[in-house]
């Protein structure tokens, strides 16, 4: 959720909701005035961290702070993302062994970031005739990459181009995974549910259950 469309303090409009303190204990279920009023004594704000559940849970925080947490999340969301998208490799079938080499080599740095890979093989006018050539050439692809890949599409052919998708084996995704934490410093914790159910998952943060 974007820091944007969070609803603090008078924003919220709704009543009753269920109330988490500042310090994470569950307050339970009051009107919004009330929780308004314990915000303010406090000298910090009511945030609406679960919209979606009934009633709405809300928790009392510095929302400058939650705002920053909001914003490393989604940069971090966005970061991996972007490093595990699919990538693309072409070939062609008549390719010479150094751009075979050269490609493959890229192909083989895609995986080992943990990324997909399709590949392609493109064909041309009288190329069509022998799309055995350019089989061979996927094969190859295949066999060479082995230690660190798995055929996740089996190559097949659509119009004039042959394709398929590389995907990199478990323990190179533990080896990637691994090397990102071992890079990382800890991350500090995020205010905002993210899994389970929204109201769940903000209960869980303070220990107790109602």
């Amino acid at each position: 959720m974007a820091s944007k469309d969070v609803r603090v303090n008078e924003r919220i409009r709704v009543s009753p909701i269920r109330l988490i303190g500042a310090n994470g204990e569950q307050v339970g279920i009051i009107p919004t005035r009330e929780a308004l009023d314990r915000a303010r004594e406090s000298g910090l704000d009511l945030v609406e961290v679960a919209p979606n559940s009934r009633p709405p849970v809300c928790r009392i925080m510095d929302f400058g702070k939650y705002k920053y947490e909001l914003s490393k999340k989604d940069k971090l969301a966005k970061k991996k993302q972007h490093s595990f998208q699919l990538k693309e490799m072409r070939y062609r079938p008549k390719i010479d062994e150094h751009d075979f080499v050269f490609k493959t080599k890229h192909v083989k740095e895609f995986l080992e970031e943990g990324s997909k890979v399709r590949v392609f093989m493109m064909f041309r006018g009288r190329e069509m005739a022998h799309v055995e050539y350019g089989k061979q050439i996927i094969d190859r692809i295949i066999t060479e990459l082995t230690p660190i890949a798995t055929v996740d599409m089996a190559p097949k052919m659509e119009g004039n181009t042959m394709s398929m998708v590389l995907t990199p084996k478990p323990e190179v995704l533990r080896k990637v995974a691994a090397a990102k934490v071992g890079g990382k410093k800890k991350e500090a914790k995020v205010a905002s549910p993210t899994s389970k159910t929204e109201a769940d998952e903000a209960i869980a943060e303070t220990g107790t259950e109602e």
